[in-house]
């Protein structure tokens, strides 16, 4: 089932797919949920080279366009596992629980991505794939279908490098040593509020990108 399900998504648009148990469940509604599917799809070097001092229109449209593919993606492979008699939970690329707790989704793209072996979280806070670097975007399907991982977890690989830190214009980010979710690497909200006073005219400051356009691991 997991060839398949590998399959399918490889034909609606990923690059990259890997299965995991995750430590708990992420949504309590759903307690039998402890598995999960991530999926990745690469974003455009061209694209990604009209990022300069601040975010592109191009950009901005591609990212629209990133999430759109991998909401679809997502919500596709929930009916494959549906039509096997399980449980699935499509999870938003793009995702956020609200004013209460913006900065936070359902579950942790990234943690489900690193669980899987698909990559690890970098000083950025930002998942950077093995063979794609930071320029990836994430969905996830949690589900109550037994999943085995096929990869294994891979260790952090920045080093000593600081150059997200040094290019970040929020100053967000920490250049510490990440950890699986990303959460204590970098500051969310100071990250944010930047885009939105310095970045409103495009997307109404809801994107930046500097930080992936600048990771070396992109030219790997």
């Amino acid at each position: 089932m997991q060839t398949k399900l590998k399959q399918l998504a490889e034909h609606l648009g990923a690059d990259l797919v890997g299965f995991c148990q995750l430590p708990s469940p992420p949504v309590k509604q759903f307690p039998n949920g402890v598995y999960a599917v991530s999926v990745a799809v690469k974003l455009s070097d061209a694209i990604l080279n009209t990022i300069e001092n601040q975010p592109s229109f191009g950009y901005f449209q591609h990212y629209r366009t990133a999430n759109t593919l991998l909401d679809q993606i997502a919500f596709r492979l929930a009916r494959e596992i549906e039509k096997n008699g399980y449980n699935a939970l499509p999870v938003a690329a793009s995702q956020s629980l609200g004013k209460n707790n913006p900065y936070a989704g359902l579950i942790s793209h990234k943690t489900a991505a690193v669980l899987s072996g698909l990559g690890f979280v970098g000083k950025s806070g930002l998942f950077l794939s093995e063979k794609y670097g930071s320029k990836v975007r994430l969905a996830t399907v949690i589900t109550d279908m037994p999943l085995a991982n096929e990869l294994p977890i891979i260790e952090n690989g920045c080093g000593e490098c600081q150059l997200c830190q040094r290019a970040c214009p929020a100053g967000a980010i920490y250049g510490i040593t990440p950890t699986t979710d990303g959460e204590r690497n970098f500051d969310p909200e100071k990250c944010s509020r930047y885009m939105k006073e310095h970045f409103q005219d495009i997307g109404r400051g809801s994107v930046c990108g500097i930080c992936i356009k600048v990771c070396p691991k992109n030219k790997l």
